[in-house]
């Protein structure tokens, strides 16, 4: 019966270093927070209406998010597209990110350089 009380010992011991194990990683780059924020159902969720990168059950309402450069090799028209779609086109259904306060300047910029590894 010894043999159980060095498994709860070690338990434990271990316990800790599992809850550190489980924690998720911590968000470095500005790519990999525009990426999160972009499949984040309470912020971006940019997956809910297009196709982009490698996210699961895209939308098809609007375009698909590829070619980024390439289609807006102006970033500053991509981000004004993201604060506010209807300034450029009225009839727009994306919502307005900025202007409506959803993303704030910085969580825009990081959208803006995820979309641009796409």
């Amino acid at each position: 019966m010894k043999s159980s009380g060095i498994i709860a010992a070690a338990a434990v011991l271990l316990l800790p270093s599992l809850g550190k194990a489980a924690a998720p990683a911590a968000v470095d780059s500005s790519v990999e927070k525009g990426k999160a924020l972009a499949l984040d159902t309470n912020k971006g969720n940019c997956i809910a209406c297009h196709m982009m990168g490698d996210g699961e059950f895209p939308g098809n309402y609007g375009p698909p998010l590829s070619q980024m450069k390439e289609r807006y090799p102006d970033r500053a028209v991509l981000r004004k597209q993201v604060w506010d779609a209807s300034a450029i086109n009225p009839k727009s259904i994306m919502p307005p990110f900025g202007k409506n306060g959803i993303l704030n300047d910085s969580e825009i910029d990081n959208i803006v350089d995820y979309l641009y590894t796409l």
